[in-house]
């Protein structure tokens, strides 16, 4: 019997359960049908990200807000990282200034800040703007993922 991964959806927030052989070939939410895994940033709100920090598959999460220069400078990098790093670990962002409780419990204390979960645990962070090949590389490092 196939491993079944548990993939929050990015979109409503609904749990499911992914055979892992299957992660690569787009699996959708059985609430929503909204892609699980896209290769894409998906912003999302401290509800979701409570919910998708628990799951099996990997989640970057950028803590950004709107006028911060090296945040907004930085996201067409982070989008990148998004493709490069599919299906294997999925990248998500979350605006502090509309989440500010989201700030508080993970105790960022500067943005941009990037929080590596993993099965509920945080896996390792970092802070600053960066190119997509340094925050693909950084995460592989963490969860010994090949490119």
């Amino acid at each position: 019997m196939a491993e079944a991964m548990r993939v929050t959806c990015l979109e409503c927030g609904q749990a499911n359960r992914v055979p892992a052989e299957k992660l690569g070939v787009g699996p959708k939410c059985g609430v929503c049908g909204g892609a699980l895994i896209s290769g894409k940033v998906a912003e999302v709100d401290f509800q979701i990200l409570a919910k998708a920090e628990k799951d099996d598959l990997p989640l970057l999460v950028d803590f950004w807000a709107p006028w911060c220069g090296p945040c907004r400078q930085m996201a067409p990098q982070f989008q990148a990282a998004a493709g490069m790093l599919a299906p294997k670990v999925r990248l998500a962002k979350i605006n502090t200034e509309v989440n500010p409780v989201a700030t508080q419990r993970y105790r960022i204390q500067g943005i941009p800040a990037f929080i590596l979960f993993r099965k509920g645990r945080e896996v390792a962070r970092a802070a600053g703007a960066r190119p997509a090949a340094e925050i693909a590389a950084f995460v592989r490092s963490k969860l010994g993922v090949a490119a």
